[in-house]
């Protein structure tokens, strides 16, 4: 079990100290569609602005993108949603954990929430992806990668609007399931409610 006050001497009093650390964070947890995106990311030097992706605007974060790839050692992991299905979204995300820690080896960890999802070795703190610059890094490496991702996914299905919603259960995302079915990006596995007048068209 990971010591708590140990978390804290290592991250919270330590914000700019990247250098010994992977900061991991996710995209895509809870859309009915498309990939779930995990980053892992070790800064090598300072980067200004960094915060929270969903505290920035689409502009910053895509300014900040590029910054972190020259700035770090990354790595970059998806989970499709056939995948999800199959697996479940708790393994998918565990997966993606242990791909993480494969790929970077014997150092710390610390992953952005509560939960280690039975992954031994992670150091987890809420709030992290506004409080520790390497897991700010991560969420905006994950969160861009999955919104490139489904706006070019908007351009094969057009009717679905992928490049709006993001594969988020919006009214209009719904609509357009109940009209048209199911992608192949679709979580299937998932429980969402169709628009009453539409359930007999699905």
């Amino acid at each position: 079990m990971v010591n708590k006050k140990l978390t804290k001497q290592l991250f919270e009093a330590n914000t700019n100290d990247y250098s010994h650390f992977c900061g991991i964070d996710e995209a895509g947890r809870g859309p009915i569609a498309g990939p779930l995106v995990f980053a892992g990311v070790l800064l090598q030097s300072e980067i200004e602005g960094l915060n929270d992706s969903k505290k920035l605007s689409e502009k910053q974060r895509e300014a900040l993108f590029d910054t972190i790839k020259e700035s770090s050692k990354y790595f970059i992991y998806k989970v499709e949603a056939q995948k999800i299905d199959t697996i479940g979204l708790s393994k998918a995300i565990q997966e993606s954990l242990l791909e993480i820690k494969a790929y970077f080896g014997a150092i710390e960890y610390l992953f952005d929430g509560k939960a280690t999802f039975g992954v031994s070795g992670l150091h987890t703190m809420v709030q992290a992806d506004c409080k520790v610059a390497n897991v700010s890094a991560a969420s905006i490496l994950a969160k861009v990668t999955r919104d490139r991702e489904m706006v070019e996914f908007g351009k094969i299905y057009p009717e679905y609007g992928f490049e709006k919603h993001k594969g988020y259960g919006t009214k209009a995302h719904l609509e357009a399931i109940a009209k048209y079915g199911y992608t192949p990006i679709h979580r299937k596995s998932f429980k969402i409610k169709l628009p009453t007048e539409q359930k007999a068209l699905f």
